[in-house]
């Protein structure tokens, strides 16, 4: 069956909730007439088929011709946005002050230099006390332009006044910016290459670190400021893999968010992205009882209507909470319990289809395998893993890419795919050369599955407790044991050598963590 037309105006209107649409509605009639206004008629037509379809929505508005169409659907594209922003303004201080400053130009524009001050000083107070810096700087670039015109009395020392506020402002924003271009670009490195696996990559990106880190003054930090330093160290302490140091910056951005908690409500998407980053540090750390805590507090904050009060909010807590959940299943060694939440989970996926990146799914597709594998069901394993195998851009979480492939390897062998195995083994071995991820975990593993087929059963035992003990002194090795991040293979060699579930051994396990 093929893939139903995308059409960026019809997902926007399906987008819409019930009090949106009436208040469209609304909107449109404000004039009094409506009913024979053409984007009306498409808008409603647009809201009752359940597919995106030219023709359809043709034969239906027959005021509309053909040629007509795409102009008819981008004006109600506009009147929606501008309903939209109707509907939101009160909700969102951003969106206040920018029309302030749409008012206070149009004052302007009718000499009316006086009134445009009063209402620009009003809004750039606004601004500073909600931390709106970068409208503060266009606030005082507009001011500065009325007083060059407009002579008042105490032109003097508002010229000083003005030229020191903007130097102010310019100075905070441009660290501000460099803390968050350094945070960003540390985060696109992670995309692309994962934790880093050698002394080279942690020289890389150290000193790439050390030299875009701007020069702060340390007791005198804005919000914005403190919340980019912690999130760019919580970036490079991950890739560097320190993450007693991003559990510590992690903690303190959520601190920070609590000690302002204006903030907290104006940034929810900052809010519970320093949530995620907290949860992800007490993970590695395998810091049970206060990922416990954490995640008890993000399942509050999800039903809280002042910080999930959008769709974006919403899909984006759903994202960090699901892993954090099935993060909390691998923790206690409940795999099988765990993949009851499968079906829920693909359910939100395939809800949220268009909201939610790549990355994102290559993660919880790579998650839902482990699941399934712990759970001792491998052919369900294999099955998420061919997903990620499969996808296209391989260049997105190459990291990702690599341990499906050593984990799709182990989940055939147990599975006893003994006539598969040698080509997965080929195809996995020259596909992490051209990743240049050879490191000497994946080459253990490589070398004993490879001589499976000679081993006899009885000398079985005896080959998985030797490749352990190898594994073993690999894991004390702090470039070496990336591997682990990703897969606990030492658990399940433990379950082979002792022959029951791995389920149990990380069960065992589990009761001597914190």
């Amino acid at each position: 069956m093929a893939n139903p037309k995308q059409d960026s105006l019809f997902e926007l209107i399906k987008s819409l909730t019930k009090s949106e649409k009436r208040h469209f509605r609304m909107f449109v009639n404000r004039s009094g007439n409506s009913e024979g206004v053409k984007f009306v008629k498409l808008f409603d037509v647009m809201d009752s088929i359940k597919h995106y379809d030219d023709k359809l929505i043709l034969d239906k508005v027959k005021s509309i011709k053909k040629e007509q169409l795409s102009n008819q659907k981008a004006n109600l594209f506009k009147q929606i946005l501008a309903s939209l922003k109707q509907f939101h303004i009160g909700h969102h201080v951003d969106m206040q002050l920018r029309e302030s400053l749409d008012h206070a130009k149009l004052l302007y524009n009718k000499g009316f230099y006086k009134q445009a001050l009063k209402l620009l000083d009003k809004a750039k107070n606004q601004a500073k006390d909600t931390k709106h810096h970068a409208l503060v700087l266009e606030i005082l670039e507009f001011e500065k332009m009325i007083e060059s015109q407009y002579i008042t009395r105490s032109i003097e020392t508002r010229a000083e006044q003005l030229t020191n506020e903007v130097n102010e402002t310019s100075d905070l924003l441009v660290s501000t910016h460099q803390l968050s271009n350094l945070t960003l670009n540390l985060y696109s490195l992670f995309l692309q290459k994962g934790y880093a696996k050698n002394e080279d990559d942690f020289i890389e990106v150290t000193t790439y670190f050390k030299a875009n880190f701007p020069k702060l003054d340390m007791s005198n930090l804005s919000f914005y400021e403190q919340m980019y330093f912690h999130q760019c160290q919580i970036w490079y302490n991950n890739i560097v893999q320190n993450f007693p140091n991003s559990y510590k910056h992690a903690k303190a951005l959520v601190d920070l968010f609590k000690q302002n908690q204006d903030m907290a409500t104006k940034q929810p998407v900052l809010f519970i992205k320093s949530y995620s980053n907290l949860l992800t540090a007490l993970f590695q750390l395998q810091y049970y009882s206060v990922f416990c805590e954490v995640l008890n507090e993000v399942e509050e904050l999800s039903k809280n209507k002042d910080i999930v009060k959008d769709l974006n909010t919403e899909v984006l807590i759903f994202k960090f909470m699901w892993v954090s959940k099935i993060n909390k299943a691998f923790m206690e060694g409940n795999f099988e319990e765990g993949t009851h939440m499968v079906p829920k989970l693909l359910k939100k996926l395939n809800e949220y289809e268009d909201k939610i990146d790549p990355e994102r799914v290559l993660l919880f597709y790579y998650k839902i395998a482990t699941l399934y594998f712990g759970s001792g069901n491998n052919r369900k394993a294999i099955f998420y893993l061919n997903k990620i195998i499969y996808f296209k851009d391989i260049s997105l979480r190459e990291d990702i890419h690599c341990f499906a492939r050593i984990l799709n390897l182990i989940a055939h062998f147990e599975d006893g795919q003994d006539f598969h195995l040698e080509y997965q083994i080929k195809s996995t071995f020259q596909f992490i050369g051209k990743m240049n991820d050879q490191q000497a975990v994946q080459k253990e593993i490589f070398n004993f599955l490879r001589k499976t087929g000679k081993i006899k059963p009885n000398q079985l035992k005896q080959e998985f407790q030797l490749l352990y003990d190898r594994l073993e002194i690999l894991n004390s090795n702090l470039y070496e044991r990336r591997p682990f991040l990703y897969l606990d293979i030492l658990s399940w060699l433990k379950s082979k050598i002792e022959n029951r579930p791995v389920q149990e051994v990380v069960q065992e396990k589990f009761k001597t963590l914190k």
